[in-house]
């Protein structure tokens, strides 16, 4: 048994339809492990009953777990907002969205986050970041100036499979995004940030 095993036999289990569309996106989709999965599930589900926001703002749908898995810890009358801007990925992932047990709580909009999200006037309580990894500090600014003060943006693969310290993707775009992002948010004085090295990295980012 790994420790990535340990650990997921000892936090809350995943449920028959988010382990279904675990593997349907596995199956189905070219890149299956950009899924939050399980461990990343129940760790934004938890994060959301902690902050209890009224409305997140979700950047990269793909699939849809974790949208699902951040409505399930709303509270009655909460809501997700979930952008994705590959049109490609709707014929799969809305009716996965739409058949769920919190279909009700997640508004699925195939479009441009960083375009479409400010036009909604909504002030966000949280923010989940994990969409074009190029423009993750356009994505950044467009989050923070519609949350509210004290909200909290979560965004993933900061660590970006530890490229962030490998010399040898200085050159890849996507990388190069990252850290960019990454030494950003650091220097940034209307926010504070912790990175947790789960998975591929996330970062908790409040705002002052």
């Amino acid at each position: 048994m790994t420790i990535d095993d340990y650990i997921l036999h000892h936090i809350d289990p995943e449920g028959d339809y988010l382990y279904r569309l675990w593997r349907a996106t596995n199956i189905h989709t070219i890149h299956g492990r950009m899924a939050s999965g399980h461990l990343q599930g129940r760790l934004l589900k938890m994060m959301v009953e902690m902050i209890r926001p009224r409305n997140i703002l979700e950047v990269g749908t793909f699939s849809g777990y974790s949208a699902l898995c951040m409505a399930e810890g709303l509270e009655e009358g909460g809501k997700v907002w979930t952008y994705e801007i590959n049109d490609e990925m709707e014929e799969f992932t809305r009716p996965w969205i739409e058949n769920s047990p919190v279909a009700d709580k997640i508004n699925f909009i195939i479009g441009d986050a960083n375009e479409l999200a400010p036009k909604l006037g909504i002030a966000f309580d949280m923010v989940f970041m994990d969409g074009d990894k190029r423009t993750y500090k356009e994505t950044y600014e467009m989050a923070l100036s519609i949350l509210r003060p004290g909200g909290f943006i979560l965004a993933d693969n900061t660590l970006w499979d530890g490229h962030v310290i490998d010399p040898s993707y200085e050159k890849d775009h996507q990388t190069k995004g990252i850290e960019d992002f990454n030494d950003y948010v650091a220097k940034d004085s209307r926010v504070e940030e912790v990175i947790i090295p789960l998975r591929d990295g996330l970062s908790v980012i409040r705002k002052k």
